[in-house]
């Protein structure tokens, strides 16, 4: 028996009713396997800004730090557009405020979920697997900013250190060394400076893992060959603005983004996990969200944070069998299949832990 303390940061549009659906998951697996898991919620984001007129209070951050690890459903809407500050800049700020500069996305093709996929079969011959880990607290979304005082000109600055890189990197080498020992560090070398400084800082790297395969790759030609043979990747170390996109194109591939989970992890062990998806004001309320990649999120949480790998295990398996049933969401929803909402959807997978 174990106790931990998760921060529930529900946020904005479906994000309460995903996380609520995760919440329950959790439970079963407590009840299960003898745990106690121990919520304290807090606002980030939008409803952030309604209450405190600030997208991250202090607040939070303190039960945050204070917490063991921090489960997160989404946040942003076009309702705040037009504040001073954004909801994203609370989700940057708590990224910084916990150290968490490496964020790992899953991008896994279901063999349920195969028909899903935008790729013909042929593609996904050899099925999809791709790890990606971006940078987190660096580059180009924390540079420094300018915009002309008439409007004319903005500019964003892109940097980063050798250590930022290194860091980044050894978060890439140590999970290849789990998985198939392939790395494709991504960039655009032909260009920018801060690139040139990443594949020099990988390439010196690489020597510290000489049973692992270093290849460099362009970011443009990165997003080609995802779309053309995506099979061919094990795991891609990016920065930040680099990893935003391909991971959105990798879980694009998978079938749908509501589908896939991610980790933002540090030095400690303390994560934040989420889904990789927005939050979807559009269908906020309506019961219809996918609430699976929180779900998993929650798994990975368990297994990364928590060292629970059996728990992880159970979670997954339960999610597999569910779908084994026929039982889909909208959003992966075909003929033949039983489309549920998000709350039986969460309730089903609690009841096959």
């Amino acid at each position: 028996m174990a106790d931990f303390k998760i921060a529930l940061i529900k946020g904005d549009g479906i994000g309460p009713e995903i996380v609520d659906g995760a919440v329950t998951v959790l439970d079963a697996v407590a009840k299960k396997y003898g745990h106690n898991f121990n919520y304290t919620e807090v606002d980030m984001g939008g409803c952030a800004i309604d209450k405190f007129g600030t997208p991250l209070p202090q607040e939070t951050v303190d039960i945050c730090k204070a917490s063991d690890s921090v489960l997160l459903g989404a946040v942003g809407g076009p309702k705040w557009d037009n504040c001073k500050e954004r909801p994203e800049k609370g989700l940057l700020g708590i990224r910084k405020a916990l150290g968490l500069y490496s964020n790992l996305r899953p991008s896994i093709l279901k063999k349920q979920l195969k028909d899903a996929s935008p790729l013909k079969d042929e593609k996904l011959a050899n099925g999809l697997d791709v790890m990606v880990v971006r940078e987190l607290t660096g580059g180009i979304y924390f540079g420094e900013r300018h915009t002309a005082e008439d409007g004319s000109w903005a500019s964003d600055e892109e940097k980063y250190s050798v250590e930022e890189v290194k860091r980044i990197g050894k978060i890439a080498f140590e999970t290849a060394m789990l998985r198939n020992k392939r790395v494709v560090s991504v960039d655009k070398a032909n260009v920018l400076d801060s690139s040139k400084l990443w594949r020099k800082t990988m390439t010196e790297l690489a020597k510290d893992y000489p049973e692992v395969t270093l290849t460099h790759m362009y970011v443009d030609n990165a997003a080609m060959q995802l779309a053309i043979n995506p099979a061919q990747f094990d795991v891609i170390v990016t920065s930040n603005i680099f990893g935003d996109i391909l991971s959105d194109l990798s879980s694009a591939i998978a079938g749908s983004i509501g589908m896939l989970p991610s980790a933002s992890l540090g030095a400690t062990k303390c994560g934040m996990y989420e889904p990789i998806h927005g939050s979807a004001p559009d269908i906020a309320g309506m019961d219809i969200a996918n609430p699976i990649a929180t779900i998993v999120s929650a798994a990975m949480m368990l297994e990364m944070s928590f060292g629970l790998s059996a728990e992880a295990k159970a979670i997954n398996d339960a999610v597999d069998k569910v779908l084994d049933m026929g039982y889909r969401t909208t959003d992966i929803y075909s003929d033949g299949m039983k489309k549920i909402g998000c709350k039986e959807m969460a309730a089903l997978i609690a009841e096959n832990i």
